[in-house]
């Protein structure tokens, strides 16, 4: 909890809204990426049309979102949130990613979402650290715009290598047959939530299972994209 309630996480200055958990000062000052693609999320020259990558190799979703690149000070708010349980960081992070998600919809085309799904977390590393990180965002999320979670809806049915310790060959064949959908899926239009996509292996594996059961789109929203 916060030592002292209605103060920024970052500044540590009042709140006008306490539940916010960052200032609107803050949130002005995050980092700035750069022009990304709509659907990799990787720096690019549009930021309306899919980049060069994207229109050989297309990822198994169909847009990602994030609120800044992987770095000070959002990356020290997530790592405390991960890494020392400080879970009352869960709605001013999740509000981040709302801001952005609003952003994104007024300047384009993106599906209303059918449900929302988080990045499961194998049970005994769940057990070890009392929670999962992305799935206390979706909830959030789902909340504030009135949209179906499921919580059981993604299993990770085999444990795997710590993905940041691996490169992006060996965090793809890590990740092969670790997870089972669980939910209805064919025609709906599908949120994946989690809280940093790196190579994006994970989010790529579940997509693909995912549209090969015959959802109509999934989008990725995070916080951060490693750039």
């Amino acid at each position: 909890m916060l030592t002292i309630p209605g103060l920024c996480w970052l500044c540590q200055m009042p709140l006008t809204c306490a539940h916010w958990g960052l200032c609107s000062c803050c949130v002005k000052a995050l980092p700035v990426p750069p022009p990304c693609c709509p659907r990799c999320g990787l720096p690019a020259t549009h930021t309306k049309s899919p980049c060069g990558r994207c229109l050989q190799k297309p990822p198994e979703w169909d847009a990602l979102l994030f609120v800044t690149d992987y770095g000070p000070p959002l990356s020290q708010l997530i790592q405390r949130f991960k890494f020392n349980a400080t879970v009352a960081l869960a709605p001013a992070l999740a509000r981040l990613m709302l801001l952005r998600v609003l952003q994104a919809k007024r300047f384009s085309q993106l599906p209303k979402p059918d449900c929302i799904v988080s990045v499961p977390l194998y049970s005994r590393r769940a057990w070890r650290r009392g929670f999962n990180q992305s799935d206390l965002l979706a909830r959030q999320l789902s909340h504030w715009l009135q949209c179906d979670y499921m919580p059981r809806g993604l299993l990770r049915i085999r444990a795997a290598q710590v993905q940041h310790q691996l490169n992006a060959r060996m965090r793809r064949n890590n990740l092969k047959g670790a997870f089972r959908v669980d939910f209805p899926v064919a025609g709906r239009h599908i949120i994946i939530v989690d809280d940093v996509v790196t190579t994006g292996s994970t989010v790529a594996e579940i997509a693909r299972m995912l549209k090969k059961q015959g959802a109509a789109t999934i989008q990725v929203w995070c916080l951060c994209r490693t750039l």
